[in-house]
């Protein structure tokens, strides 16, 4: 099976602020760009979580590709917790993430994680969702306290990062998709990806994975 340059195949672009993301689509060890969405997050009327996430991960793709007039391929994402129908979205701050985490306390929640694949060239939009049930283990209010000094996921649905000391606030994880409570599902990526004619496993590897912008 022949393998192809990188110069060969359209530029890949990861439209979102998020680190995590970044941190996950490097995995795939080819350059990428990044490119910050200046998206409206707000939910919808009456919008269920994952319907939200899938919204979310479409309108980033689509604001990031407006910015390409050449051959691009355009990631968007997003996660939303689900608190029995009650979407969840990052906290902002310390007094929201006190907030969430005593409603997660005890309780099994699903976190949505859609990604959105878009190569404007071809009109070709994909997407698909990963979802992840997570069992939060009963949470004092002096462990919540101690948790938030110590890692500040104030930019995360949910207020936990479980790839970080957040996973001491979980009893289990149930997923198809390890990487997909992290904020990037690459099972599903990876899949999009080669759908829309890029796949990493057939182009040159590279020894990092670069950002811009």
């Amino acid at each position: 099976m022949p393998v192809f340059a990188s110069s060969a195949l359209p530029r890949l672009v990861l439209g979102s602020s998020s680190p995590y993301r970044r941190e996950l689509l490097a995995r795939l060890g080819q350059p990428f760009e990044v490119r910050s969405p200046d998206v409206d997050e707000t939910p919808q009327p009456g919008e269920p979580p994952l319907a939200l996430a899938r919204r979310l991960a479409e309108v980033k793709a689509r604001a990031v590709a407006q910015g390409f007039g050449d051959d691009v391929i355009v990631i968007g994402s997003d996660q939303v917790a689900d608190l029995s129908g009650r979407p969840l979205g990052k906290p902002g701050h310390h007094a929201g993430a006190i907030e969430q985490l005593r409603a997660l306390s005890g309780q099994l929640v699903r976190f949505h994680t859609a990604v959105c694949v878009m190569r404007p060239m071809t009109g070709q939009v994909l997407q698909e969702a990963s979802s992840v049930t997570v069992t939060f283990r009963t949470l004092s209010d002096e462990a919540i306290e101690a948790y938030l000094q110590r890692e500040q996921p104030y930019d995360c649905a949910g207020s936990a990062k479980c790839e970080g000391l957040g996973i001491v606030l979980l009893d289990r994880i149930d997923s198809d998709d390890p990487t997909a409570l992290v904020g990037l599902p690459l099972i599903a990526t990876s899949r999009l990806l080669r759908e829309a004619g890029w796949d990493p496993l057939l182009l040159t590897p590279t020894t990092t994975a670069s950002g811009q912008g």
